[in-house]
């Protein structure tokens, strides 16, 4: 175990020809072999459970409505609560992390989510089962940054490019098995608890994942360590629950004129808070984020990336699962499997992306979001084919080709996002990295789903759902294509600076 140490800038050129920073962190020698995979499966076990705890409550909804006689709207919020304080207070999180250390608030969060998800667990009714998953969100959003962190302030070189490609991989997989683990775990309805279990799982789980950090995680933090903008987080926390809320909520609500009207107040937050961090940080103050990090070409170009690429992604799950199933009469069961081919190449190729680095440099960010976007026009070209006549086996190829996409481009781009980046900045940075992307997935999930719905109108023929989802697919490709044109800006950023860095 280390104790929380302060992280100088001497740097010396590592073995695998990248820049390793030493001093009173990372002390005389580098870590060894069986410490560094021990600390990487620790931080992929934390990814995995934050992300697996958004998508595993889908299918015990039932379940969950039957146990506790909830409401439509209130077992809604069961899922979406989470997501929304997540979102919320992932940049929060980020900060308080280079606050009191990287460590410290993984093993804060963690333990917090552990205890909530056991509150969760045996919650007696609908209403203290949405403010234990609210819980739940705000620890997952303190914890989750900082792996981030630690990964870009304990390796460098080969090493940070394979634990940045695990941590892709990781996403994904927990995107993808989190539903199966519900599924399960709800079918075997173990000790005849029903729903339950699928909360419950996270307490070994969290425990376990704890004390690996504990023994084996360095403590890093910033060697000047920032104080907390108080009136930075009320200003972000209000603009972004202005803006966030109505997003996850306004489809199911019928979009009122409230919706609208939360969205646009949330404006003059979001520059009320810009003009505060930019007046602090010139009186010698701390902001809860620098805005000397919005003048880094690369950060910012990776911001606009994981912004549009994660509406197009989710948009592109979201009316996919309604289409199987609302439009083609799949089971839920049939469904899912018809994403699994997706989540297989991106898995599969996110495997080989550090291999695939060492040839082809930061172009596979290229090559990924290209093939992602042409997946997408394949997506849609199948669709018009096709016509009335669509199905899923159909769609296969082209899913396949997006998360071939994917794969290649998910991993690099957070270290090229991340590549200019101060290491006293680094849990700030990863959080709005992170904020972005949640506000990203609902951004994609309301405009998709708004243009699918209006597009449907209440029709239930085989022919107006397949209309209404090639439309659909039309926005996908665009947000697909958006995402691309910042990608050249991106890569030449991280190129500029991984030369700076070999030249010292």
């Amino acid at each position: 175990m280390q104790d929380e140490q302060t992280v100088t800038v001497t740097e010396r050129h590592g073995d695998d020809g990248g820049t390793a920073r030493t001093g009173e962190a990372a002390g005389p020698e580098a870590p060894g072999p069986r410490r560094v995979r021990a600390m990487v499966l620790v931080a992929m076990a934390a990814t995995f459970m934050a992300m697996m705890d958004s998508y595993i409550v889908n299918v015990a909804v039932p379940s969950i409505r039957a146990d506790l006689d909830a409401s439509v709207s209130a077992v809604e919020m069961t899922v979406g609560g989470y997501i929304l304080v997540y979102g919320l207070f992932l940049v929060t999180g980020g900060r308080l992390g280079d606050i009191v250390g990287y460590k410290r608030m993984f093993l804060a969060g963690l333990g917090l989510f552990t205890v909530a998800s056991l509150a969760c667990g045996i919650a007696p009714n609908p209403e203290s089962l949405i403010a234990f998953r609210c819980v739940q969100g705000f620890s997952a959003a303190l914890f989750f940054p900082q792996i981030l962190s630690i990964i870009q302030t304990s390796f460098e070189g080969a090493r940070r490019d394979r634990a940045l490609a695990l941590f892709g991989v990781t996403i994904g997989l927990a995107a993808i098995s989190g539903q199966l683990i519900g599924g399960v775990l709800v079918h075997l309805d173990l000790f005849g608890w029903g729903w339950r279990p699928i909360f419950l799982v996270n307490i070994p789980l969290g425990i376990a994942t704890m004390v690996g950090a504990w023994l084996t995680m360095p403590g890093t933090k910033g060697a000047q360590r920032p104080r907390l903008d108080l009136p930075g987080v009320g200003l972000l926390t209000v603009a972004l629950l202005l803006l966030s809320f109505p997003l996850a909520e306004g489809r199911n609500a019928g979009w009122p004129w409230w919706c609208f009207a939360m969205m646009v107040l949330s404006v003059p937050f979001f520059a009320a808070f810009g003009r505060w961090e930019r007046k602090l940080a010139a009186s010698g103050g701390q902001p809860l984020v620098s805005p000397a990090l919005l003048k880094l070409r690369g950060y910012r170009s990776g911001n606009l990336v994981f912004l549009a690429f994660f509406a197009c992604n989710a948009g592109l799950f979201f009316v996919l699962a309604v289409q199987l199933q609302s439009g083609l009469g799949y089971s839920a069961l049939e469904a899912g499997l018809l994403f699994a081919p997706l989540g297989i190449a991106f898995t599969a190729v996110s495997l080989f992306v550090p291999k695939i680095v060492a040839k082809l440099g930061l172009h596979i960010l290229t090559a990924g979001y290209g093939l992602n976007a042409l997946g997408y026009l394949v997506l849609l070209l199948t669709a018009l084919a096709a016509g009335d006549d669509v199905n899923g086996p159909m769609l296969i190829p082209a899913l396949v080709v997006i998360g071939t996409g994917q794969g290649l481009g998910v991993s690099p781009l957070l270290g090229s996002a991340l590549a200019e980046v101060p290491p006293q900045e680094a849990g700030s940075a990863a959080g709005v990295l992170e904020t972005v992307g949640q506000l990203g997935m609902s951004v994609g999930v309301a405009l998709v789903g708004l243009l699918y719905f209006s597009t449907l109108d209440d029709s239930t023929t085989q022919h107006d759902y397949a209309h209404a989802f090639t439309v659909t697919l039309v926005l996908n490709l665009g947000l697909s294509l958006l995402a691309m044109v910042f990608v050249p800006s991106l890569r030449k950023a991280a190129e500029a600076q991984m030369a700076a860095a070999g030249a010292q």
